[in-house]
């Protein structure tokens, strides 16, 4: 199948995903989505991870779900266009991995 950005993108099997989401900590599979809950030490900072959250998501045309709660913001990355999870969701959580530790210093 063909992702937003017209490149072939395939859905990842069960083990697949098992064996990404190992090198992920905290992230987690619900369904057709991985999931993960950060908490940040304060509302601004929450509001700033989102913002850089979605850079890197429009710099890679993938979208993920974020939903802000104070201090916690929920990310769920889902291929919608593919139907399940994709390299593309275990790429773009690594990413999002990477900015919440550059804030966490």
């Amino acid at each position: 199948m063909q992702g937003c950005d017209n490149a072939v993108v395939a859905r990842l099997s069960d083990d697949e995903i098992r064996s990404g989401l190992a090198n992920l900590a905290s992230w987690g599979r619900r369904g057709d989505e991985i999931e993960k809950v950060y908490e940040l030490p304060s509302f601004p900072d929450a509001i700033a991870f989102v913002t850089r959250v979605g850079f890197l998501a429009e710099q890679a045309n993938h979208h993920p779900d974020l939903d802000v709660r104070w201090r916690k913001v929920r990310v769920g990355l889902s291929s919608h266009d593919e139907g399940g999870i994709t390299d593309r969701d275990l790429g773009l959580a690594g990413q999002i991995e990477s900015v919440a530790a550059r804030l966490a210093e």
